[in-house]
């Protein structure tokens, strides 16, 4: 295993801190925790928005801590929750009056100790609301879920949720707005090579040099199936016949797509993919209205890639385009 890391034990709190010596203008740690806060808080009276999860999935969570998305971001040992009194300390930081909306991948562990922690909260009197991302229709229950599972969907849902609480939003219309979303987003990935978690030491499983694994999640977990690798046009059909039946998109749907890296993946062969889910979107007569094209959720140094389709109508494309100043988001175009 080669790893860019000084021990297993402090990977995590060593990169936080590396985070904010990069990005002092954004974020701080909040003392003894591994909560990410916005160096300059939000107004008085306006709602909060913390997300989270296991490490190993960056620019998220901390890359969006910032103006117009989260106030805070928990993180938890490589690829494992964030305790609920971690997550506590991040509403407490993003608590500025107005309620706080925990975004939550769709994940046991995740939605268990946001749960709990939303309830020390609401015991605090900090008023509180959780919306649940689920937008991986690759398989519908897992190891890690009951039901589908949350992956790089959940960016657009902070995009939104932060751009609606930016404007003053109540914390009800904060968390309709994310559902909306949620409504109405749809993701899927593979993988061409696993990724090492650094306390496990070997890779999460094994591919022949000419295989690659549909399917997969943001954990290092295997997908649904194996296959031979296909070119790049037939990958992209793969995920895109299964995002549009799931939305069930039809020729005029307006659509916003993310082109994922895994961590791996070059920006060369992710722009390629691109390129041909402009074909697909054209020949399905879909208004593809916007891609981010980047490393948005990854999972280690996996290769591959997800593509995620968010289906908009004016007011969640004019959210979706709002200005926003984070460490991997500025004003909708990804950076560094």
């Amino acid at each position: 295993m080669k790893k860019l890391i000084n021990s297993i034990d402090h990977v995590v709190d060593e990169a936080l801190d590396g985070m904010v010596l990069a990005f002092p203008q954004y974020l701080v740690r909040v003392p003894d925790t591994h909560v990410l806060a916005r160096a300059v808080p939000k107004a008085q009276g306006k709602v909060g928005i913390v997300s989270g999860g296991g490490s190993g999935h960056e620019p998220a969570h901390g890359g969006y801590v910032g103006y117009g998305m989260l106030d805070a971001a928990v993180a938890g040992e490589v690829f494992t929750s964030p305790t609920p009194d971690q997550v506590l300390a991040g509403i407490k930081a993003a608590d500025h009056g107005g309620g706080v909306l925990l975004v939550v991948k769709n994940y046991t562990g995740d939605v268990m100790n946001f749960d709990i922690a939303r309830e020390m909260a609401e015991a605090e009197g900090i008023q509180t609301g959780t919306v649940t991302v689920n937008d991986d229709v690759a398989v519908e229950d897992s190891l890690y879920t009951s039901g589908r599972r949350g992956i790089a969907g959940t960016v657009f849902v902070h995009k939104v949720a932060g751009a609606l609480a930016e404007l003053g939003a109540s914390l009800e219309e904060v968390a309709a707005g994310a559902n909306a979303v949620i409504a109405n987003v749809a993701s899927m990935g593979f993988a061409l090579e696993p990724c090492t978690v650094p306390a496990a030491g070997k890779p999460t499983f094994e591919l022949a040099g000419d295989e690659m694994e549909m399917g997969i999640g943001i954990h290092g977990e295997p997908g649904t199936h194996r296959m031979k690798v296909e070119a790049a046009s037939e990958l992209t059909r793969h995920l895109f016949v299964k995002i549009a039946a799931d939305l069930e998109l039809v020729a005029g749907t307006r659509v916003v797509a993310m082109v994922n890296g895994m961590g791996a993946t070059p920006l060369l062969e992710l722009a390629v993919m691109a390129n041909e889910l402009g074909r697909l979107a054209a020949a399905e007569g879909l208004a593809l209205e916007q891609v981010f094209l980047g490393e948005f959720m990854t999972s280690l140094e996996m290769a591959g890639a997800s593509l995620t389709l968010l289906r908009v109508d004016e007011r969640r494309l004019e959210l979706i385009g709002s200005s926003c100043d984070t460490p991997a988001l500025r004003q909708g175009v990804k950076f560094g």
